[in-house]
């Protein structure tokens, strides 16, 4: 719900306030639910940043007006737009182009996997999300948003696409709950494992799913049985028409794929062989077959090529930054990239956090303008003290002072019970 056009409003377009206070208050549900990923896929573009206006402009606003703008400016400020970077295009491609080649595959009894392997805050769950939404809606509307394999007087849910987070603990029965969670789909405790297994076949195919997105698949650790068991599990759902699409952090060094090196000649992953087989002549694994990884990196400053995507990045996130004083070149002029690149190592997700502090910084402090004095107040992942911190100071016992006294353990009294004291003494002598 926005306000009626008018030619006199700066703020034409501005969201009332009831509907600001609707997208501020409302919450999120959790993204491994139908509920919450179909939130997630109808959300993810809703926010439109504010109009654009001068400092001039705000103050001559009612005060009712400067609120709404100003509440909508941080709103606006701290949901910065996921945007198309090298890594970020590089996950889309590939996801698009495995699940348009499995979904069209008629004879092959399993379906190519995707691994998407980074560290922390590089942005691996966002880009695969996006990626799974936009196959969803074109899926959908391939399909005009019904089931084909539905059948006749039925109304299952249609779910092209079922993200769910690796089990902390994981074990094939855990791994085969979390996915029925998805759909809320009733479980016994008494299940059987093979029974549990035929009921995930079941929703999967009775609700359409094509794309099967495991977060946090790091979580997995290959000393354990339990991991090593879903693991297999995992590969046993690669033949019910899914495509398998595993995040997590250094995939290629936990032991999923066994211990793989980079090679920057092919500028791929490759896998020794295993000591089997080069003794025996076995084949090599299937997992490392049927998955196709990929390293999300962190943007990189060495290069122009280089250069020029990070200063994109900056200049998407500035252009998106509602800030009165801002102007052209605030991110991407003079030294500021490389003071950003010095801050965040080039870590997509540290620097959105650094940009959404420094913008709310902005506004509270009336200078509504993100410069390196500001940011250097802004403490990303921890504050360091200036200089090393004093050292607790420990008084020597000064050289005369008086111990105290001590106590000497009292000697136990001596039994006087058979003591004999003489004869007694005559009465009135």
């Amino acid at each position: 719900m926005t306000r009626a056009p008018s030619h006199d409003d700066p703020l034409e377009g501005l969201p009332s306030r009831a509907r600001i206070a609707e997208l501020i208050l409302s919450s999120r549900p959790p993204l491994d639910t139908y509920v919450g990923w179909q939130h997630y896929r109808t959300h993810c573009d809703l926010i439109v940043p504010a109009a654009t206006i001068s400092p001039q402009q705000w103050s001559m606003l009612p005060e009712s007006r400067q609120y709404d703008y100003d509440l909508y400016r941080e709103l606006t400020n701290a949901n910065l737009p996921l945007q198309d970077t090298p890594m970020h295009d590089k996950v889309g491609r590939l996801v698009r182009r495995r699940l348009n080649g499995n979904t069209r595959k008629k004879n092959d009894p399993t379906r190519a996997g995707v691994m998407i392997s980074g560290w922390g805050n590089y942005g691996k769950t966002a880009s695969v999300c996006s990626a799974g939404a936009v196959f969803e809606n074109q899926w959908l509307e391939l399909h005009s948003h019904l089931n084909p394999k539905a059948l006749p007087g039925t109304r299952d849910l249609h779910a092209p696409v079922v993200y769910v987070s690796t089990p902390v603990t994981a074990t094939p029965k855990s791994l085969c709950t979390s996915i029925l969670d998805f759909f809320r789909a009733p479980t016994r405790k008494s299940a059987t494992l093979p029974e549990l297994v035929r009921q995930v076949a079941d929703s999967l195919h009775d609700h359409g799913v094509k794309a099967l997105i495991l977060d946090d698949i790091s979580r997995l650790r290959m000393h354990r049985a339990d991991d090593q068991d879903v693991l297999d599990l995992m590969r046993a759902f690669m033949s019910l028409d899914v495509t398998l699409i595993l995040t997590g952090v250094n995939i290629s060094g936990i032991g999923l794929l066994r211990e793989a090196k980079w090679n920057k000649r092919t500028r791929q992953w490759e896998m020794p062989e295993l000591e089997s087989t080069r003794i025996h002549g076995l084949e090599v694994t299937q997992t490392e077959h049927r998955f196709e990884l990929i390293e999300i990196d962190r943007f990189r400053y060495v290069t122009p090529k280089q250069i020029a995507a990070f200063v994109n990045h900056l200049k998407g996130i500035e252009q998106h930054l509602r800030l009165m004083n801002a102007k052209a070149g605030m991110l991407t002029g003079g030294v500021m990239p490389e003071y950003l690149m010095r801050r965040t190592g080039g870590v997509i997700g540290l620097l959105g956090r650094l940009l959404e502090d420094g913008a709310q910084e902005a506004m509270e402090s009336g200078k509504e303008l993100i410069d390196e004095s500001l940011l250097d107040e802004i403490v990303l992942r921890r504050d360091g003290p200036a200089q090393a911190p004093d050292e607790p100071v420990i008084p020597a016992d000064p050289p005369n002072a008086a111990k105290p006294p001590q106590q000497t353990k009292s000697a136990r009294p001596r039994n006087t019970t058979f003591d004999d004291h003489g004869p007694a003494s005559a009465t009135g002598s």
